[in-house]
């Protein structure tokens, strides 16, 4: 439940940081010039947006990376408990080959040395 929690939270935070990050003009231009003419003064007060949204932007980057840190841990906590289960370890669970790999690879049978012979081919004499 903590988690669901967390997660929603972690969420909401990046999609307003995103939405915000956006919403910000540069420092040559107003904030209030993106809802209309010259409403800046208006919007956000006599100061304009710059420290609304500013302040805005970094409580939720805060927000964002303190929940980042919670889910973190959330997960380290639930690593631990699955260790503490009694599963075994992937190393453990590793077979021993009960023959040696050169005894998998299928051999020939012995020829006898004509037969081996008869197989080369002669160089041709100069």
């Amino acid at each position: 439940m903590l988690e669901t929690v967390i997660v929603v939270l972690h969420l909401l935070g990046a999609i307003g940081v995103v939405v915000l990050v956006l919403l910000q003009q540069g420092k040559g231009a107003d904030a209030g010039a993106s809802f209309g003419s010259g409403a800046s003064a208006t919007v956000f007060g006599s100061q304009g947006s710059s420290t609304f949204l500013s302040r805005v932007t970094a409580i939720l980057s805060a927000a964002f990376f303190i929940t980042s840190l919670g889910l973190a841990y959330l997960a380290n906590e639930k690593a631990d408990v699955s260790a503490q289960v009694g599963l075994p370890d992937p190393a453990v669970l590793e077979t021993p080959q009960t023959q040696p790999v050169i005894e998998d690879v299928p051999v020939l049978e012995e020829q006898n040395a004509a037969d081996k012979a008869a197989d080369v081919p002669q160089a041709p004499e100069q």
